[in-house]
């Protein structure tokens, strides 16, 4: 397991929102209506939206700033000078979710308001904007950044990018999916359902998969970077799917990381090996190295729920808040 140490500590007294990584550079959105940027040094800076609060936050996939998405239907550019620049604007709308691909030549942003998702280039131009029959509740790009994927009432959609007309793929089951995660290899996908449970389908086929078993609702999903687990939430251990073997129809899954009947809030699993960072309802965070189920155990703590957790794009930090306004940056 790796040796990790503080890089940036701090109380913000707001709520940390999300969190992410672009250019060397962690950003947090906060409660208050401001982003907490802290530099590779480990210095600080908070810059205030001005208009509304961060909803969500993602790297810009052009490595030099972030992309904030607001509760005044604005997705809001942070530039690496700390400028602010309004590159969406949906009327009267939440802007929720956003996640953006690096891509090869073309980088790519997707952002959900309502029953909308806009999908934008690296420039802020809008490529094709996608309507659903009901609010988007999650989105995920696949990893050649060639499909978008939305979580709605009912189902997924999958929408092709490039394609010349936007009909979506649409995979059905019936209830409120409020999260969505895509396999590394595109062949299946996974939504967290509000009675406590998960569903997915293999795209190939689309054959249905349920891993049910929750105490709570599962607000967190995230596949390892192989492809051989999906890590959850919801429980007071990570719970972690085989997606391999057969699995995970028939597979009993692991668990990782538990103690003192401490449920876990967030999954964020590492970019580069299978390593899981698992945020607990107390403010604790452990690091787990799946392949040998060893577990790090409070690499980091804090006070109230961790309500963000991600890596960094190469790996190399893990940042994280909670709901009480602590938050962190890692080596």
């Amino acid at each position: 397991m790796p040796v990790v140490t503080p890089l940036y500590r701090a109380e913000a007294d707001a709520f940390v929102v999300a969190c992410g990584f672009a250019g060397g550079r962690s950003a947090f959105a906060l409660g208050d209506g401001s982003v907490r940027v802290v530099a590779a040094d480990g210095a600080a800076e908070t810059i205030r939206l001005g208009a509304g609060m961060g909803l969500c936050l993602t790297g810009n996939p052009t490595g030099d700033g972030f992309l904030v998405g607001t509760d005044q239907g604005g997705l809001i550019g942070v530039g690496a000078d700390g400028g602010l620049a309004e590159v969406a604007k949906f009327s009267r709308k939440w802007v929720e979710h956003v996640a953006s691909h690096p891509g090869k030549g073309r980088g790519l942003v997707a952002c959900a308001a309502g029953r909308t998702v806009a999908v934008l280039d690296e420039t802020g131009a809008t490529l094709k904007t996608l309507e659903h029959g009901s609010t988007v509740t999650g989105i995920a790009i696949d990893e050649k950044g060639k499909r978008v994927v939305a979580s709605h009432y009912n189902g997924v959609s999958v929408w092709y990018v490039a394609a010349r007309s936007d009909t979506p793929k649409a995979f059905s089951w019936k209830g409120s999916h409020t999260a969505v995660a895509i396999h590394p290899a595109g062949s299946a996908i996974v939504t967290a359902m509000q009675e406590n449970a998960l569903h997915g389908w293999w795209l190939d086929d689309g054959s249905h998969m349920q891993m049910s078993g929750y105490p709570t609702k599962t607000e967190s999903l995230a596949f390892s970077r192989s492809g051989k687990w999906l890590a959850t939430s919801g429980a007071d251990t990570a719970v972690l799917w085989p997606f391999f073997g057969g699995g995970p129809m028939g597979r009993a899954p692991l668990e990782l990381g538990g103690a003192n009947n401490i449920v876990v809030t967030r999954v964020a699993t590492h970019p580069r090996r299978d390593w899981l960072a698992i945020g607990f309802a107390d403010g604790q965070v452990a690091l787990a190295d799946i392949d040998s189920r060893a577990v790090q155990s409070e690499i980091a703590s804090g006070r109230g729920a961790v309500s963000a957790l991600t890596f960094s794009q190469d790996g190399t930090m893990l940042a994280f808040g909670t709901e009480t306004g602590e938050l962190a940056v890692l080596r």
